[in-house]
């Protein structure tokens, strides 16, 4: 590559590190994908930083991390997952396509028999706690606010439900570790 940068070079970099997923609708997605290999080798020469790049997003991991955001994701995701599914409702069906409110997502939590893991978490222990980690959903591009109340997940949840999926894989074949023994990735990048 040249001394001159792709197109929106600087706002790719300050997106992806910054935690942000770049969705497929996003012009710097198709920019990424023309040059996929020089946003890999940029971001793990750069930053030891690995670029992911799916059909619907692109985002960076580091397996080196303490950031707990993650995690948070993962167990707003879960649990969430686990009132739709005793609601009788298909979650990933849910997911994909339903539009949710925060009324709605309050009453789960608020009665949910994993109450004590909601308590214990300060960016879900209650209403205005969970409509600021809404907004850092939002910043991420995770979710998409469609109202002050309302919003819908973008493909990036994903990330989240295939991590979660491989947890159960390994606890399921007696493993202690994830598949392969790498730890919990970093998805957001401070």
């Amino acid at each position: 590559m040249s001394s001159s940068y792709p197109k929106e070079h600087k706002m790719i970099v300050k997106d992806l590190l910054d935690g942000k997923f770049i969705l497929s609708n996003d012009t710097k997605y198709e920019i990424i994908r023309q040059f996929e290999a020089y946003y890999s080798e940029f971001f793990q020469e750069s930053f030891e930083y690995k670029m992911i790049l799916k059909s619907d997003f692109v985002y960076l991991i580091s397996n080196d991390s303490n950031e707990n955001l993650s995690r948070d994701i993962s167990i707003f995701l879960a649990v969430l997952c686990y009132e739709l599914d005793k609601d009788g409702r298909n979650f990933l069906d849910s997911l994909n396509f339903n539009e949710f409110e925060h009324e709605q997502i309050d009453q789960y939590f608020e009665n949910t028999s994993y109450k004590d893991v909601i308590q214990s978490n300060k960016q879900l222990r209650d209403k205005p706690a969970r409509i600021n980690f809404y907004n850092t959903l939002a910043r991420r591009n995770i979710i998409e606010k469609s109202g002050d109340d309302r919003f819908l997940f973008t493909p990036a949840y994903k990330v989240f439900v295939e991590f979660a999926q491989e947890i159960a894989k390994s606890k399921s074949a007696g493993d202690e570790e994830v598949t392969g023994g790498s730890k919990e990735p970093d998805y957001s990048m401070n």
